[in-house]
């Protein structure tokens, strides 16, 4: 699996998610904001936390009109697979590569935790190495985390099994605790808690390890 990773001024995690991509068996490649172009035979996309561009604007809308920003959109229209964490999810609403918005979390504090989180499907690259209902514990680090949607785009996630994860308790407000969600083809996912600091025994544990196992078994696989 060759792996993009991107990076935007304000991103923070860029090389703890090449880390994890890396440990799993992934050939990364860093990729600045500026390129136009993904490294030839990209299978993954990957979007990571931070604050790009500062977070001034809104959160991840800067970061949307980058010069690589076509070149995402690009890759996620031909079926290629992307994963956006926690800035990265931002970003990749404003793309419009995944429905609904973060918005402020509801206690209006920035929420710096381990958080349990649901798996609640296990029919997507990125899930399948969890068992459906497991719950894992995961990091989260966000200030803008609140996950909402209209009425009609929550009922499309859920008739079309498209809510990845949920918090087992709510945190920040998010309709229905939602996590994560999946985009139509379920090749795209974002999620504000960060498996990629779950994914080192060293860091306390490996809960988000599986996620980056999914990856890696789908794509070698296909």
């Amino acid at each position: 699996m060759k792996a993009a990773v991107i990076t935007f001024p304000g991103s923070n995690c860029d090389r703890d998610l090449a880390v994890a991509l890396t440990r799993a068996g992934a050939e990364v490649t860093r990729v600045w904001h500026k390129d136009e172009a993904l490294p030839a035979g990209t299978d993954l996309v990957a979007v990571p936390g931070g604050f790009s561009f500062g977070d001034y604007l809104r959160c991840g809308a800067i970061a949307a009109h980058s010069p690589v920003a076509a070149a995402i959109r690009t890759h996620a229209a031909g079926g290629g697979y992307v994963l956006g964490i926690c800035n990265g999810f931002q970003v990749l609403t404003e793309l419009g590569l995944l429905p609904g918005a973060l918005m402020r979390n509801a206690g209006l504090k920035f929420i710096c935790r381990e958080a349990v989180l649901r798996v609640e499907t296990v029919a997507s690259p990125f899930t399948r190495a969890y068992a459906p209902g497991q719950e894992i514990r995961i990091p989260v680090a966000h200030h803008d985390g609140n996950y909402q949607i209209d009425p009609e785009g929550l009922a499309a996630l859920k008739d079309q099994d498209r809510i990845a994860f949920t918090y087992a308790l709510g945190i920040n407000g998010s309709v229905r605790d939602i996590a994560g969600v999946l985009s139509e083809n379920r090749r795209v996912l974002g999620m504000m808690p960060h498996p990629e600091r779950a994914a080192d025994a060293a860091h306390g544990g490996t809960a988000g390890a599986g996620l980056f196992q999914s990856l890696m078994q789908e794509l070698v696989s296909a």
